[in-house]
């Protein structure tokens, strides 16, 4: 990717994330929706956008719906923007955050697991009589 289209890249996705913050009219947009990315083509025709949604269950819907309103998330974008040529929008889902998340439960499922065993091997130990940490008296020696 080219300078200018990083740049170009960069400013459309603030500019989309605040169209697509104040709200779109199609009821199949809902939930959260964060642009996570945009790539643009070097000669600016068009720029993939990578957005987030949650919840999950949201996500089929609103990306039908983004993708309907494209033309008018790059008008109101445009005209933001100080470009002579707008790209046109490409909408994609990105699944990263999402893959994150379930990697992050599945860690804390781990940890919950492995405290629950220690906590049932200290309660064992303690209630073991042949563990005793108690010293013998001196008259049993």
């Amino acid at each position: 990717m080219s300078q200018r289209s990083q740049r170009v890249s960069a400013l459309l996705r603030e500019s989309i994330q605040a169209v697509i913050s104040k709200g779109l009219q199609d009821p199949r947009v809902r939930g959260l929706i964060t642009v996570t990315k945009v790539t643009t083509a070097d000669d600016l025709s068009q720029s993939t956008v990578y957005v987030s949604i949650m919840p999950v269950e949201h996500a089929d819907l609103t990306m039908h719906g983004l993708k309907a309103a494209a033309a008018h998330i790059r008008r109101q974008a445009g005209a933001k923007l100080s470009l002579g040529r707008l790209p046109h929008l490409l909408f994609k889902l990105d699944t990263t955050i999402a893959r994150q998340a379930g990697v992050l439960d599945a860690l804390a499922k781990v940890a919950q697991e492995r405290e629950e065993r220690e906590a049932a091997e200290q309660a064992e130990i303690a209630s073991d009589p042949q563990h005793s940490t108690e010293e013998p008296a001196a008259d049993e020696r």
